[in-house]
């Protein structure tokens, strides 16, 4: 069964059919949760707009929003493991990825401090 985030105001979603329960807007949300910096209130006006302004359907809303939450909440570890597989698999030396990895660090979304290559290193080999 799908955890869901039901915002304030809103009707659930059904289970079988997955419409929408008198128009409300339920959105699923498996990753966990974000900063206090963004309510749920605000949540439910992105989807409300991106329904009225798209042709997404609501569940496709509901998905779209999901992705965007699990984005902005990877860690910088996790980070540093994806962006490490993919620079390997262009043929990037480790030297060259570790440099451009703490370069990315630096310009990302989230608050990573300065990390040394043996950080980094350590990050994804464990």
């Amino acid at each position: 069964e799908l955890t869901r985030r039901v915002f304030p105001k809103l009707l659930p979603v059904c289970p079988i059919s997955g419409k929408l329960l008198g128009g409300a807007i339920a959105i699923p949300h498996t990753a966990r949760p974000m900063s206090d910096t963004s309510s749920d209130g605000e949540l439910n006006d992105l989807a409300e707009y991106l329904l009225r302004s798209t042709r997404l359907s609501p569940s496709e809303v509901r998905r779209l929003i999901d992705e965007v939450l699990s984005f902005l909440d990877e860690t910088p570890e996790n980070f540093v493991r994806r962006r490490h597989w993919s620079l390997q698999s262009r043929g990037l030396s480790n030297s060259e990825i570790f440099t451009q990895l703490a370069s990315e660090l630096r310009s990302r979304r989230f608050r990573a401090p300065e990390y040394s290559e043996r950080q980094i290193r350590r990050m994804i080999y464990g």
